[in-house]
């Protein structure tokens, strides 16, 4: 063998006629079954093979790879692994120049056959297994770094990779071998080495068997085994965001071809997309965000309706007890659904988020308005609210741990509006999800979990609350959008289905507007709304129960309580603490330690005559009246905006800027008596004589000027939008006198008394503008 390779390196262009020579024993001796040769011609071939690097290596190596195949052909178990070895060897040498013409299609179906061998014998199986692995890892290392080898990457070889490689990893029966040994580690080895090798073109190529392996040996449920896959797959390319973009897309799309599969299998990937989104998240783009949201919501609504179906097949009796269980396992992908969207939208920077956000508010359907990205006609009102629950749900979760520099970028008036619509709808589970969602968002110093539960706290200071000054954009914001804020809180409270947890979230939600967007003016407003609550209470105009009565007394307490410690203002505290003592001795069902007990003995009515028991206005506006407060505000009562449209998603768009000028009355037209009035001397009288009509002009301006100036701001606000919806309305009903659609040759419809008709005009009799005519 010495003089071989001596000869073999002084001589290299004989390196040709020795290859075919030992080529051509070795055939002879694998067919005569003289394995003793056989091992020797390919010891020889592989010292030859390492010792000589020149360029006439190359027909050399033709003999060589020839001579590999022919022991993969075998049906000997010692000479297939014998072949691996080998064919390993010379992928580890690095060559100098790359080679145009060597393919190594037979290699992957060789060593793939290898990696799913079922030879009788346990070990030698194994052993065919590893040495398959192996061979397919050379295969990798030889093409992967080779521009004229990327033909590995295409769907052909691929699909043979791949699977051989998964088959290997989920059959880890032997996981008690150590390193090589054991097919399922190598295979790991070598998955994770092929794909951290993938360009940014082949992923789509390398993850789709992936995918294709999973639903054919059905893994998808239990799917812990795809998802240690797709884990995988995504730490292999973490450094790489546009990686993770392709797998995320793969998996979607994967779930759209599986739409119609049975929950569990669809819960199954919506899983594996979970994990695949936890670590990719940080990576995602722009459109790739709003994609994944997209597609989940879409298999959010088709889940909701497969689980209600058809109303005669679920209340059939025969299928009763499987639509039960179908139930259960939809639940299974919506909850996997809403994991996923909300562990997606947590990861994302806070600017995407805020989109994330706006992009789910207009997914909600809501009672009253169209909703065109969620058709929930077919699925009626249960199921319209189980979405409802579901999408507000996820975005409890986005908005976890979402920290806005103002609030007006937290809240701005396209969820804003919506948001507090919902929070008016007859549903107390509903208007819970949205109270925390507010807290979410309005709490940007963490302070949440030491407000939990409606209590009295006796000392707040020792709850080390985290305050900074308000911001002048957070001033802004709240006088803009305070008094809607304030609105749909007094009318929460008013809810006859509202449970404990509704008053805890809404003490919440005043405590946190405290802490972080009140000054002194908002401090008053919110003085103002407590006294309105405790004032509808007494009156009870609306006859709620005794138990939200009572309940809405605690509130005031809590919060009041609550707000005399944050102004540290000491005549506030101590009529605060004076009226919260009369309670605890005389009328402890007012107070929130009381109320919500179980066994708390209601009284059939409120004793009004009673003035130690409520707060009182004009003591505590005399406890205020200190510079920076204006208590004059105090005296004038809270009157929330109520309208119809507070049960709708989104108020009907109205014009901002209102000129005093226009007046627009629905009396100001007048009647046709009016018009047929008599003209006589005494008329004509009047009209020419104008001093009367001057001091009429005069006391109405003052009496304007006098209401601007004076009135409470909700009164001015509901005296504008008035007419401004009236202005609305009036410009609606022009535009559709005037605005009518053009003639058509297929007919317009028009409808007369009640009764639609059709009118057809022939294209000869059309007036067409001169550009449109040739």
């Amino acid at each position: 063998m010495e003089k071989l390779t001596f000869y073999a390196v002084s001589a290299p262009e004989k390196l040709d006629r020795i290859g075919a020579y030992l080529a051509e024993r070795l055939s002879r001796d694998v067919v005569r079954h003289r394995y003793g040769y056989v091992v020797i011609a390919m010891e020889a071939l592989d010292q030859l093979l390492m010792a000589c690097h020149s360029q006439s290596i190359k027909p050399f190596v033709e003999s060589f790879l020839h001579m590999v195949a022919k022991l993969l052909e075998s049906r000997e178990p010692d000479l297939q692994v014998l072949g691996t070895n080998s064919f390993v060897k010379f992928a580890n040498i690095e060559e100098d120049t790359p080679s145009y013409h060597r393919r190594y299609d037979f290699f992957v179906s060789q060593f793939s056959a290898m990696c799913h061998s079922t030879h009788e014998d346990p070990e030698t199986c194994s052993r065919i297994r590893v040495a398959g692995i192996k061979g397919l890892q050379g295969v990798v290392r030889k093409t992967v770094n080779d521009e004229l080898q990327a033909i590995i990457w295409e769907p052909q070889h691929m699909d043979k990779l791949i699977p051989s490689m998964l088959f290997n990893m989920q059959d880890n029966e032997d996981s008690e071998r150590a390193g090589e040994e054991n097919p399922a580690s190598l295979a790991e080895s070598c998955f994770r080495e092929l794909l951290g090798r993938a360009a940014y073109g082949n992923m789509n190529n390398a993850v789709h068997p992936v995918l294709v392996h999973l639903d054919n040996h059905r893994l998808w449920d239990p799917n812990d085994f795809a998802v240690s896959c797709f884990r995988i797959i995504i730490m292999c390319n973490e450094l790489c965001a546009q990686h993770s973009h392709h797998v995320i897309q793969q998996v979607l799309s994967h779930l759209d071809t599986h739409s119609k599969n049975t929950p569990r299998v669809r819960a199954g990937i919506v899983q594996v997309l979970l994990e695949t989104v936890a670590i990719a998240a940080k990576g995602s783009i722009g459109p790739t965000v709003l994609e994944v949201f997209n597609t989940l919501l879409k298999h959010l609504r088709m889940s909701v309706d497969f689980e209600l179906g058809d109303g005669s097949r679920r209340n059939s009796a025969s299928s009763l007890s499987s639509t039960r269980t179908k139930e259960s396992e939809e639940r299974i992908v919506q909850n996997a659904i809403i994991q996923t969207i909300g562990f997606f939208g947590g990861n994302l920077p806070d600017y995407q988020r805020a989109e994330v956000m706006m992009f789910i508010m207009g997914k909600v359907p809501v009672y009253g308005t169209p909703c065109h990205t969620l058709d929930t006609v077919k699925i009626g009102h249960q199921g319209t609210k189980r979405i409802q629950a579901m999408l507000l749900s996820s975005l409890i979760m986005v908005t976890s741990g979402f920290k806005c520099k103002t609030m007006c970028a937290g809240l701005p008036v396209a969820f804003l509006e919506p948001l507090c619509s919902i929070s008016l709808m007859e549903d107390s589970e509903l208007r819970q999800l949205v109270l925390e969602i507010l807290h979410n968002i309005i709490d940007r110093h963490d302070n949440r979990a030491k407000l939990r539960g409606i209590r009295i706290i006796p000392n707040v200071a020792a709850l080390k609350i985290k305050r900074e000054k308000i911001s002048k954009q957070d001033v802004v914001f709240m006088k803009k959008h305070g008094q809607q804020l304030y609105r749909h809180i007094y009318l929460g409270c008013k809810e006859e289905d509202n449970v404990e947890k509704n008053f805890e979230l809404l003490f919440t939600a005043l405590a946190l507007i405290t802490i972080e967007l009140a000054n002194e003016e908002v401090m008053i407003d919110l003085i103002r709304l407590s006294i309105a609550l405790q004032d509808m209470v007494l009156a009870n105009e609306e006859n709620m129960p005794m138990f939200i009565r009572c309940g809405i007394m605690a509130l005031v307490a809590a919060y009041l309580n609550f707000l005399s410690q944050m102004i540290a203002n000491p005549p506030f505290c101590q009529h605060v603490s004076k009226v919260i003592e009369m309670r605890n001795l005389d009328a402890p069902y007012l107070l929130p330690e009381h109320v919500f007990r179980e066994k708390c003995v209601l009284p059939d009515a409120l004793d009004r005559d009673d003035v130690g028991l409520y707060f009182q206005t004009a003591d505590l506006a005399e406890a205020l009246s200190v510079p920076g407060y204006n208590v004059e505000r105090l005296a004038v009562p809270y009157i929330p905006q109520v309208t119809e449209e507070d049960r709708l998603p989104r108020r009907k768009s109205f014009v901002d800027t209102i000129s005093l000028q226009v007046d627009i009355l629905s009396n100001s037209l007048p009647d046709q008596s009016q018009l047929a009035e008599e003209i006589t001397f005494e008329t004509l009288k009047k009209a020419i004589d104008t001093t009367g009509l001057e001091e009429q002009e005069r006391e109405r301006r003052r009496q304007v000027m006098e209401k601007f100036q004076k009135a409470p701001f909700e009164e001015i606000a509901a005296h504008c939008e008035s007419k401004a919806n009236m202005l609305h309305d009036r410009l609606a009903q022009i535009f559709e006198l005037t605005i009518r659609p053009p003639p058509s040759p297929s007919g317009t419809v028009t409808v007369t008394s009640g009764h639609a008709q059709y009118q057809s005009v022939p294209v000869y009799e059309m007036k067409f503008p001169d550009l449109c005519v040739y």
